[in-house]
């Protein structure tokens, strides 16, 4: 019988906030590769906070222990032997990297200029190289496939196959993304509920899973058309749209290095972008400068909003017309504040200052908190959400003003396949109303809506214009 490395019986956390709904039992046994699996908010970041020993037990008098076995490591330590990596973005912010990889694009640092030249992909590596110094027996890793593009997705799936292969690690990925799982993986655990299932082999797992999501499972937003009911349908032949952004041979380069290479894109009134391109294309860099927080567009010919970058208008001119999400607001707002205010703050464009919403503003926040099913969350701290639930409040800042022109950079981020598939009928509902113009990012051709109908690839810019349909 293979010898167990990590033993958990009948474990309760003393803190009832970050307390499973039953008692935890677990085992994790040598040779396996283990994938932890569930919706948002189901607890798997619970369970593996008691995998860590992140938070003491309680020690109820019926036998509850967690114990180790992390033979041949000479140190019984589980500091020493369990390393936990949590991939929020393409850097990671645990980290500090994107805060270094911006001062490095603008020149101001010159140290590690090697790290800062690799891919998104190459950099998850690093890290993965980072986390095993000192030869751990467990590595964790929560979503490493978030923010890579296909062949970085392959690249670090090649990398944890050889790395389990060729020695005694063990790898356990958690994950919201199911079709995201490794080629390693050999069990599956899913949390439903804060409550942790059967470890099954992952054919098994595979079996009894097929069929189980449907798209009927997942909500209708007809609260979308009540909501907006009183604004037109898009249709195709309304009016003459005006452009809503316009770049001119643009581009970013930071000393000797291209961030952005020349592209000429024009959005009109009404369309509906899909922004693709690998790691380290320029997507985000793009979208800072539409968003009006990259200096450098004041060296480039941009016109927003039918204002020309420069003559005058203010940051805030800019950003009342747009409703933004991406990994890097995310990261801002990874404070101790209510989920509420966190939406609040989309109606201010105020990111990372706290104000309390105003009487007025409270009804509308809560609607799309509605929208987006965190309403119940309103009062609750950000950081106690799971990082599902906390994208889902982040959607709802977007959304809450209404505006003109949503850019939305990975907004799938971490959600479960039920909030996927819902969150694209809310974008698709959302868009079919008015003149509404949308900019998406993902690296998932799958996670598109519907109602994409133009797409700029910035690995070939010059095809900027190509209707994707008729």
């Amino acid at each position: 019988m293979s010898r167990v490395v990590i033993d958990i019986n009948k474990a309760e956390v003393r803190n009832p906030q970050w307390r499973m709904a039953a008692p935890v039992s677990f085992q994790l046994l040598e040779g396996e590769q283990l994938a932890i699996v569930g919706d948002n908010g189901a607890g798997k970041s619970m369970l593996v906070d008691i995998i860590t020993g992140a938070h003491p037990i309680l020690d109820s008098g019926d036998g509850s222990y967690i114990r180790y076995d992390f033979a041949p490591r000479q140190s019984a330590m589980v500091s020493d032997n369990i390393r936990y990596i949590t991939f929020q973005d393409a850097y990671g912010p645990a980290e500090g990297y994107y805060y270094y990889q911006l001062r490095y694009n603008q020149g101001e640092l010159a140290d590690h200029q090697d790290l800062f030249k690799l891919s998104s992909g190459e950099l998850r590596r690093y890290q993965l190289r980072r986390a095993l110094e000192g030869n751990p027996r467990v590595l964790i890793l929560d979503n490493p496939f978030i923010g890579l593009d296909v062949d970085a997705r392959r690249m670090l799936d090649d990398t944890l196959s050889q790395l389990t292969a060729e020695s005694d690690l063990q790898v356990v990925t958690v994950l919201s993304k199911v079709d995201d799982m490794p080629r390693c993986v050999t069990h599956v655990v899913e949390v439903c509920d804060r409550r942790v299932g059967e470890k099954l082999e992952r054919k098994v797992w595979e079996r009894q899973n097929a069929m189980s999501m449907r798209l009927a499972d997942v909500p209708d937003t007809d609260v979308i058309s009540k909501m907006l009911g009183d604004e037109q349908q898009a249709t195709t032949d309304a009016g003459n749209p005006r452009p809503v952004l316009q770049f001119n041979n643009v581009s970013i380069a930071y000393g000797g290095r291209t961030v952005l290479r020349p592209v000429s894109w024009t959005v009109m009134e009404g369309e509906h972008w899909a922004l693709t391109g690998r790691n380290g294309s320029g997507k985000s860099t793009l979208l800072s400068l539409v968003c009006a927080d990259n200096p450098q567009a004041y060296a480039n010919d941009i016109t927003l909003f039918g204002r020309r970058r420069g003559s005058g208008e203010s940051i805030w001119d800019i950003k009342r017309n747009i409703g933004y999400v991406s990994p890097e607001l995310h990261r801002a707002f990874l404070r101790n504040y209510p989920a509420i205010d966190v939406v609040a703050s989309g109606l201010y464009d105020a990111v990372g200052l706290y104000r309390r919403p105003r009487q007025e503003d409270i009804k509308p926040c809560l609607r799309w908190m509605r929208v987006f099913g965190v309403e119940r969350y309103a009062d609750t701290s950000f950081l106690k959400l799971s990082s599902g639930e906390q994208r889902l409040v982040l959607l709802a800042r977007a959304f809450v003003k209404q505006p003109p022109l949503l850019i939305l950079d990975e907004p799938l981020h971490g959600l479960d396949m039920r909030n996927r598939l819902y969150v694209k009928r809310v974008i698709d509902a959302y868009c079919r109303h008015g003149d509404r113009t949308l900019v998406m990012v993902t690296h998932y051709a799958d996670e598109f809506p519907q109602c994409i109908d133009h797409k700029l690839d910035l690995d070939n810019p010059n095809k900027a214009d190509n209707k994707t349909k008729g």
